[in-house]
């Protein structure tokens, strides 16, 4: 369900943003982004996502998730760009000056990689420990009207 709301919030986007704004239509219909972002991506990468669901495998639908939220990042990316704040302030005029913007970027250096180590080192403490309700022995003997498996 979630993933056809997921398509419609997608297709009122797509089908209302360029009639309302003559520049956004231009750079989505130029050249190099109407192959990238044209609605074929999408649809393949819904339709792939709706027929992994069915599947017990996670990596996939989490992948083409992944890549549909990439798309609608990126379409969102192309519209306004250099605007961040259509249609009066470009991304320069919004930016910080030189010397906070180095000072973050430091911030930034030293705690993502300690933030990416603490998360490798969880999820390595905990890999193994959660298994599928429906793969414990319980849930094969158990009567349907026990209600103990899902």
């Amino acid at each position: 369900m979630l993933a056809w709301a997921l398509l419609g919030v997608i297709g009122v986007i797509s089908v209302w943003t360029p009639p309302t704004r003559a520049d956004i239509a231009a750079r989505w219909f130029s050249f190099p982004n109407l192959l990238w972002f044209a609605p074929v991506p999408v649809l393949l990468s819904m339709v792939g996502l709706l027929r992994s669901l069915r599947r017990e495998t996670h990596s996939l639908p989490f992948v083409l998730t992944l890549v549909l939220v990439f798309l609608g990042y990126t379409g969102l990316g192309i519209s306004v760009w250099p605007n961040v704040v259509p249609p009066d302030i470009t991304i320069w005029d919004a930016a910080g000056p030189p010397q906070s913007l180095g000072f973050a970027l430091v911030g930034a250096l030293l705690i993502t990689p300690m933030i990416l180590m603490y998360t490798a080192w969880s999820y390595w403490v905990f890999r193994g420990k959660v298994v599928s309700v429906r793969s414990e022995p319980h849930c094969r003997r158990a009567a349907p009207q026990a209600n103990m498996c899902p």
